[in-house]
């Protein structure tokens, strides 16, 4: 025989209170008083009392339930699992727990999740729009009123707030460092072209190239899926040209890791023979080798300061779109080289 379920009145009746007490603590309302409050929870833990939310949220029509969701493009990435941990560190501590999903680039993946957190009564919703993702996929979101923030691409004529890097002056200073220590041909490498995340990184890298007196050719930009696998595809096509690039930077740190190891399978090695600069600075970006120089976007940070505004606009109760840039940096390590005592042996490649 099953042993049975512990009830609200089981608590109070071991505890010594009213049934309104327990509830009053279980909803960590401050009119308990903190001896009352540390005798209930002893009691609750001792029992194993599991707390119904998402059935008290049912009974109580004006609360608001205590989940974020958070869809993401690419969760094999793993600059979305560096920003989902930073959107947890906010949303915890708010008392909030986030639901999260992965459309893997899927337009109708994206809707069918986002669908399912609404039916579980989400507060609100960050979002990596998957590719191809229009204001019209975004309309019965904002109409029925729930906050949404778009993070790392923004979605044209939404009206949701978004928090996306300055990825025009990131890629823009990585060409720059590149041109200083002497590389005339460098390569962009990676990413899908129908993005405009894509387009502003390209837009810097040509900026800079200009900027440095330098040829653009179009024949050293190789898209490729964001992916290190894409990464590895890319520089094996730039390595065909007949006049190689001596340097590369990359769409995003994932391809970077790529590019180094495709890189080595033509023992050819990253930082020595050819300069790879990566855009996002994950956590293996310090620990890889050689260490990766990148441009740092911050993703944990990115994390925090989407979940502050989600929070903001749902303690607000009204969803208030804003659009926020944030600023980059670039982060030197080995992966660039030093070219100034290398430049015989780059050209030479």
């Amino acid at each position: 025989m099953g042993k049975e379920r512990v009830t609200v009145i089981d608590i109070a009746h071991a505890a010594g209170v009213s049934k309104s007490t327990v509830s009053l603590v279980l909803q960590a309302s401050p009119l308990v008083n903190e001896v009352t409050r540390a005798k209930v929870n002893a009691v609750i833990r001792d029992l194993g009392y599991v707390y119904n939310r998402g059935a008290a949220n049912l009974r109580q029509s004006n609360s608001k339930s205590k989940i974020i969701g958070i869809v993401v493009n690419d969760l094999t990435n793993s600059f979305f699992a560096e920003l989902a941990v930073g959107v947890d560190m906010v949303v915890q501590s708010a008392g909030y727990v986030q639901f999260l999903a992965n459309t893997a680039e899927s337009v109708d993946r994206q809707r069918e999740v986002i669908s399912s957190m609404r039916e579980h009564g989400i507060s609100g919703l960050i979002l990596s729009p998957a590719r191809g993702t229009e204001a019209a996929d975004l309309k019965s979101l904002v109409a029925s009123g729930i906050p949404v923030v778009n993070v790392v691409r923004q979605v044209a004529g939404a009206k949701v707030s978004s928090l996306v890097s300055d990825n025009h002056a990131g890629m823009r200073d990585a060409v720059r460092h590149l041109a200083g220590l002497g590389h005339h041909r460098i390569a962009f490498l990676g990413g899908f072209p129908d993005t405009a995340v894509f387009n502003e990184r390209l837009q810097g890298y040509r900026d800079a190239l200009s900027d440095m007196d330098l040829a653009v050719h179009d024949e050293l930009v190789v898209s490729s899926a964001p992916s290190r696998a894409g990464g590895v595809a890319a520089i094996e096509r730039a390595l065909l040209l007949r006049e190689r690039p001596t340097a590369a930077v990359c769409f995003n740190d994932a391809v970077a890791f790529g590019v180094c190891d495709g890189l080595r399978a033509h023992r050819l090695d990253p930082g020595e023979d050819f300069a790879v600069i990566g855009f996002d600075d994950v956590i293996e970006a310090q620990t890889a080798v050689p260490a990766l120089t990148t441009v740092s976007v911050d993703p944990q940070g990115m994390g925090r300061r989407a979940a502050q505004l989600l929070l903001k606009q749902i303690n607000a109760g009204r969803a208030d779109a804003e659009a926020i840039v944030s600023s980059v940096r670039l982060v030197v390590r080995q992966s660039c080289g030093s070219a100034s005592d290398k430049r015989e042996r780059l050209s030479l490649l």
